[in-house]
């Protein structure tokens, strides 16, 4: 189907709004219906994000598995998305899986569309860190902070280490 196709476009624009009620079901907590939502979403009309968010939502859930398959899944859609990238690394730092996180990371921080950079280069800062890597974590931790320069955690992140490295 040709992306300028107004049938295309009407199932677009009504998986976006699948897309919006589930994200909204979710901030609720109601992750049952978010995920119903989502996947009622990605019925309509497949989106890298839809996708990503279902993943988000199963991690919350606790189903870290489902969570990585649906962010690959939405690599698949759209392999320039940061979001999933970043999200399969902070999953797997959950699952101690350090080594594992690492490349997605990368990927996640050299990705072109992407609007949270300070999100990965701080993930890749814990992985580094949980690895006692200090050096390369504090490289990476900094790196977020010049992408937000309020980003909190980064900043207790930072700390952390320097009371662990002197």
């Amino acid at each position: 189907m040709d992306s300028n196709d107004p049938a295309r476009k009407l199932l677009l624009n009504r998986a976006l709004e699948l897309f919006q009620e589930a994200y909204d079901r979710q901030l609720g907590g109601q992750l049952d219906d978010a995920v119903s939502l989502y996947n009622e979403s990605i019925e309509v009309c497949p989106t890298a994000e839809a996708h990503t968010f279902l993943g988000w939502t199963y991690s919350f859930q606790g189903k870290l598995t489902e969570a990585i398959a649906e962010c690959q899944k939405a690599i698949e859609l759209d392999p320039d998305f940061g979001n999933p990238y970043n999200d399969i690394g902070a999953y797997l730092i959950e699952l101690e899986k350090y080594d594992e996180a690492i490349p997605w990371l990368e990927r996640a921080v050299q990705a072109t569309r992407y609007e949270t950079y300070h999100i990965p280069w701080f993930n890749l800062g814990r992985a580094f860190a949980a690895k006692e890597h200090y050096g390369r974590a504090l490289e990476c931790l900094r790196e977020s902070l010049t992408h937000d320069p309020e980003y909190a955690p980064a900043r207790d992140a930072v700390s952390a280490i320097r009371l662990k490295i002197h």
